[in-house]
């Protein structure tokens, strides 16, 4: 089991390996995002992979692509928990390809500050569209969400012109234990 303080000495490790600037998480606004003890296995995404969430989380997430399906509206797990040495792989393969550490964080969160890293976030697909696209939000699956995630508790974290600086994700959605307002 990892403490909240063993959790923030790993991500601050990770961070000054990174060149993440000290005060990211202040400046964006993100809280930080502590990994379950907990987790149980999903379906497998998209790409065959094994996925985890929270038992909350999937039984929501269960219900929700239910009653999707019943409303006969595709929708499919893209990816759902990431823990802080994925994420970090993921920001260090950018970096390796020779992106801007600046514009990554626009478009990743820093370790520790994923909601990838709570087992609650889930990046949802649909069919006849790309995964992780901004055309989501053409599709019915997307209209489906916003008219019917609050019902299961969860929420899009990341609309457009949000206060935490990361690019628009019509995809990404994080189940809450608290309803959400529409």
């Amino acid at each position: 089991m990892t403490t909240v303080n063993q959790f923030t000495r790993k991500v601050q490790a990770i961070h000054e390996a990174l060149d993440i600037p000290s005060n990211y998480a202040h400046d964006r606004k993100l809280p930080l995002c502590v990994e379950p003890d907990k987790l149980v296995d999903t379906e497998l995404d998209f790409y065959q992979r094994p996925q985890r969430l929270t038992a909350a989380a999937f039984s929501a997430w269960s219900a929700m692509k239910a009653a999707a399906a019943a409303d006969e509206v595709a929708v499919f797990l893209i990816s759902a928990f990431r823990d802080l040495e994925y994420q970090r792989g993921l920001i260090e393969k950018k970096l390796s390809d020779g992106q801007a550490l600046a514009e990554i964080l626009r478009v990743n969160a820093a370790p520790g500050y994923s909601e990838h890293h709570t087992g609650r976030a889930i990046d949802v697909g649909t069919a006849n569209c790309d995964a992780l696209s901004e055309n989501f939000e053409n599709t019915t699956a997307f209209q489906w969400l916003t008219a019917n995630a609050s019902i299961y508790h969860f929420s899009m974290s990341y609309p457009r012109t949000n206060v935490f600086g990361i690019q628009y994700e019509p995809w990404h959605w994080c189940f809450s234990a608290e309803k959400k307002q529409a």
